[in-house]
């Protein structure tokens, strides 16, 4: 009986050990973000200033110091009224998808190519055209599906449309609720495509040289990837046995703890 006991309480021991080893604890310098140390940060937007791409939308808005010379560039502007809200605005405001060829056709214009700009230029390149035809005109762009994506081990996983071009990794990462407990913070990937082809790169969240990387700042359509640390990777392996081994292990230190007395 005492030998069955002890193989029992060796088998419980055992099981406990083993789970133990599966769900090790991560050290500080493996979840800390940006940890001090010598990089000189010397990030600037202006360097990594997302282009227009092939298949962006874009919201082109002409404005003038008479309204009514604008009407032939602004499809919208028959219809709009004083009651509009501004949302509602905002919706009706014309929309220009570039073509294959990196073009967008514009009233009057024609077709402008715009693919390979940044948003900046854009509106540059469009003024000029528009000062055969008004004086002193002005131009807003904005991008309607500048999108990233963020997978992987976060806390809410997906995809996010956003109202500006100018967006941090980081900031990403924390629309999507930050990183789990269980999420790599080393070896965080960014998909990117870049003419026309995928590139996949890598950052380190845990050191500030992330700050000078060309991913830094983000692009339309780009990925983040977080793939899970060793624990998860472990832990998954168990399975669904795991709370089948969990709850064997406890039966078997309950009943010895008993029949011990």
């Amino acid at each position: 009986m005492q030998s069955i006991l002890k193989y029992g309480l060796s088998m419980g021991l055992f099981c406990a050990l083993i789970i133990i080893l599966f769900s090790s604890c991560g050290s500080r310098k493996k979840m800390v973000y940006l940890q001090n140390d010598s990089t000189q940060v010397n990030t600037l937007y202006d360097q990594y200033v997302p282009k227009i791409q092939v298949n962006d939308i874009l919201t082109v808005v002409v404005t003038a110091a008479d309204p009514k010379v604008t009407a032939p560039f602004n499809p919208i502007s028959s219809i709009a009224n004083g009651n509009m809200s501004q949302n509602t605005d905002m919706a009706l405001r014309p929309t220009y998808t570039v073509d294959n060829d990196g073009n967008i056709t514009l009233p009057m214009l024609g077709k402008t190519k715009v693919v390979g700009l940044t948003r900046i230029e854009a509106i540059e390149k469009i003024r000029s055209e528009l000062e055969k035809y008004i004086k002193d005109p002005g131009v807003n762009i904005n991008f309607n599906n500048f999108r990233v994506s963020v997978l992987g081990e976060v806390a809410r996983p997906g995809s996010f449309v956003l109202p500006s071009e100018r967006v941090t990794v980081l900031e990403a990462l924390g629309m999507a609720g930050d990183l789990t407990i269980r999420g790599v913070r080393e070896n965080v990937m960014v998909i990117r495509e870049v003419n026309g082809q995928k590139t996949m790169n890598r950052l380190d969240l845990t050191k500030q040289s992330t700050l000078n990387s060309p991913y830094y700042y983000l692009a339309q359509n780009d990925v983040i990837y977080v793939e899970p640390n060793q624990a998860q990777i472990n832990s998954s392996k168990l399975g669904a046995n795991t709370n089948i081994i969990i709850s064997i292990s406890s039966l078997l230190i309950t009943v010895i703890s008993i029949l011990t007395r």
